[in-house]
């Protein structure tokens, strides 16, 4: 038998979760329906503190690899102030 579960959560939350449920081919429902099984199973909460860049930081940092993998764009490594006046002054 099923049952109805009502729960409060941010708009733009539950817009951006149903739109990620569609990409994988899924409705939120089932989502939340696995999760809550999961938490059945286990008697835990699991939170992942594998930390994981977003989406927004790998477009960020792509250009930044590919300069760094090419040797363009870098400063030289300075260990000291002096280092690092004499650096500055040369641009």
């Amino acid at each position: 038998m099923k049952t109805l579960i009502n729960i409060k959560t941010d708009r733009e939350v539950k817009i951006s979760a149903q739109k990620l449920a569609k990409e994988l081919g899924l409705s939120l429902s089932a989502v939340i329906n696995a999760y809550l099984k999961q938490f059945v199973r286990s008697q835990a909460v699991d939170f992942s503190v594998v930390p994981q860049m977003s989406p927004e930081l790998e477009k960020l940092l792509g250009p930044i690899e590919y300069d760094i993998a090419r040797g363009k764009n870098l400063s030289p490594a300075m260990s000291s102030e002096k280092d690092i006046d004499k650096y500055f002054e040369s641009l």
